[in-house]
């Protein structure tokens, strides 16, 4: 494996990234839109600089193909929008692996989260050969709603919003979820206090003196 230490930056097309996860959250993905139409109208041509100060993180894999590792969400709400190219930076280049070996060191490196909109893992073969075919997990989308009002802090852990999301799928019911998110969102935040939590990454919830 190549580690590289210095961010060489490579114009891709968003169609042509691989991603390394089945799931993303919808809503999520959504108001990335909004907030991506927002910039381009204020920046105008600069719209770019925009796209130049969110490069996408890659693992280089067989034949050459680019595996985001980072920015699924962003990835897809770019290409909804009609961007055709984003910048992407290698992380390691794994190029000269079989598929096999590949995944098997994607896995190791926790580059790759191949679990559904259940919470359940899959094989490799069943992670979407492109960004637009990323399906919607509920449960991801309160699990990042729940980061942004403050339920958790912000973490390294790599795909700690998935662990979030296995945790309140356990704890609230999906059709209340559906039906209504604002109500799920204000128990995902009770959820989060309590010391059942407390293993998570980013946890907040009070500490006994």
């Amino acid at each position: 494996m190549v580690t590289l230490r210095e961010p060489i930056l490579h114009p891709v097309p968003i169609e042509e990234l691989r991603p390394t996860q089945i799931t993303v959250g919808m809503r999520e993905v959504k108001a990335k839109r909004k907030a991506w139409r927002l910039k381009a109208e204020a920046a105008g041509d600069k719209a770019g600089e925009f796209l130049g100060n969110h490069m996408v993180p890659t693992i280089r894999g067989p034949r050459g193909q680019y595996y985001v590792i980072d920015h699924h969400h962003l990835s897809l709400a770019l290409y909804e929008e009609g961007v055709k190219n984003v910048l992407v930076t290698t992380v390691a280049d794994l190029s000269r692996l079989d598929r096999e070996s590949f995944w098997f060191v994607m896995d190791c490196h926790d580059w790759m989260h191949p679990f559904d909109e259940e919470g359940k893992r899959r094989g490799y073969e069943d992670i979407p050969k492109s960004i637009k075919d990323l399906i919607d997990d509920p449960y991801r989308s309160l699990a990042g709603e729940l980061r942004h009002v403050g339920g958790y802090a912000k973490d390294t852990t790599p795909f700690s919003e998935f662990l979030w999301a296995d945790f309140l799928r356990r704890r609230i019911k999906r059709k209340d979820l559906e039906k209504n998110f604002k109500a799920a969102l204000e128990k995902a935040h009770d959820l989060a206090k309590h010391k059942d939590a407390d293993y998570l990454p980013g946890w907040c919830g009070p500490v006994a003196e």
